[in-house]
């Protein structure tokens, strides 16, 4: 094991400039933490977190170690033998990024946890499976999920403006002000089309122009890599993978059910199954099932791509509707349970119903029951009709 060599890289990596802004998981985590863990889709800014809480520390460059574990020069590395060469020449921090490319990766965090005195902080794929891989890990590792980027970060970085967030219930009960609020500052809807378009991954700044082609090669890398090592799927079938998503970002939600995907992909239905929670898990689509009441045995009520952004990259005639139910999902899902609703499009922890639709939605679909009409293309709401951009400032 060539402690030097990765050492080198290491110092190679943490000099570089860093982007200045930091991610709302940032001001989350407890950093004093002896072992933390970051899941979340490839492109949120999981490696930016951990390089930046490495700067803060203004230690020595001996004393921090940064490896990422699909660089050629971890591979047959052990993590344990790099933590015990590391400590043994007074290494403080150890941050491993891609954790999840080494095999039975929680045996090894699980002893460098208990032998060594380190504070070691990683990142995977959001399909990481540390919960179930390895029980002893739940008492020792603080697992934190990043979601893509909210509304309110990329009006941040766009504006460089400072934007609170708010609360569920804050939105509900006083959009109105709210929406006045940040209108102080910005005009939402010009900003909210944009987020739409590219905004949900912070790589966005880098180009605009290239931005399409890497969040193709996000999704390629997500599928013929993440998923298919951590879930050991036959690569052949991986086209599979890509024709579900292809299906989803040009069919209405409510035209897909079970049978005819099974149909379209050409594989049985437990196999379908498998592959949409397998996608589910590694940040490529949401899966929204029936509420209370209405869970409908082995059939997803609701398939939607995780965010708008994938939309925009996958198929020229996306469809409105299946844009607008991703953005909601994605916001308000990262914090809140949502669930398909027969009386609206989806119900938010058990008791909040809402419609989502356009500038002219009225509530004739929610039927006399007490609800929410979720509106595109308005800026300010009025009663129980709040703006859909809004729903992006929760985090």
């Amino acid at each position: 094991m060539d402690l030097s060599g990765l050492q080198k890289i290491s110092l190679q990596i943490l000099s570089k400039e860093l982007p200045t802004y930091k991610r709302y998981l940032y001001g989350k985590i407890d950093f004093s933490s002896k072992l933390i863990g970051i899941k979340g889709a490839r492109g949120a800014g999981k490696s930016t977190i951990l390089l930046q809480y490495a700067k803060s520390l203004n230690l020595q460059s001996s004393k921090v170690l940064y490896v990422s574990c699909d660089h050629p020069a971890m591979s047959g590395e052990s993590l344990y033998d790099i933590a015990e060469a590391f400590y043994a020449r007074g290494g403080r921090l150890f941050i491993i990024d891609e954790i999840h490319k080494i095999p039975n990766f929680s045996k090894d965090l699980k002893a460098i946890y208990d032998v060594f005195d380190l504070q070691v902080i990683f990142s995977g794929s959001s399909a990481l499976q540390i919960e179930h891989s390895s029980a002893d890990l739940s008492r020792r590792a603080v697992i934190h999920t990043l979601g893509v980027m909210s509304l309110r970060e990329f009006c941040e970085i766009q504006t460089k403006k400072t934007f609170e967030n708010y609360n569920l219930k804050d939105i509900l009960d006083n959009h109105e002000d709210i929406a006045a609020t940040i209108m102080k500052k910005l005009r939402p809807l010009e900003l909210f089309n944009d987020y739409l378009q590219y905004g949900c991954y912070p790589f966005y700044q880098e180009s605009l122009q290239d931005y399409p082609q890497k969040l193709l090669e996000v999704i390629n890398i997500t599928i013929d890599s993440d998923l298919c090592g951590i879930y050991c799927i036959d690569p052949s079938k991986l086209d599979k993978l890509k024709k579900i998503l292809y299906m989803l970002c040009s069919t209405k939600p409510y035209e897909l059910n079970i049978s005819k995907l099974s149909t379209a992909v050409g594989v049985s239905w437990p196999t379908l199954q498998k592959y949409l929670e397998r996608m589910d898990s590694g940040s490529l689509i949401h899966i929204v099932r029936g509420g209370a009441g209405m869970r409908a045995v082995n059939k997803p009520d609701k398939l939607l791509l995780d965010n708008p952004n994938i939309f925009s990259v996958l198929c020229a005639n996306s469809d409105i509707g299946s844009i607008r139910e991703s953005f909601f999902v994605s916001q308000v899902g990262l914090y809140h349970q949502v669930h398909y609703h027969d009386r609206g499009d989806f119900i938010v922890n058990d008791e909040i119903i809402c419609e989502i639709g356009g500038a002219s939605k009225d509530n004739s679909q929610l039927k006399g029951k007490k609800g929410f009409i979720v509106s595109d293309d308005i800026e300010v709401g009025f009663d129980d009709k709040i703006p859909l951009w809004l729903f992006g400032f929760l985090y």
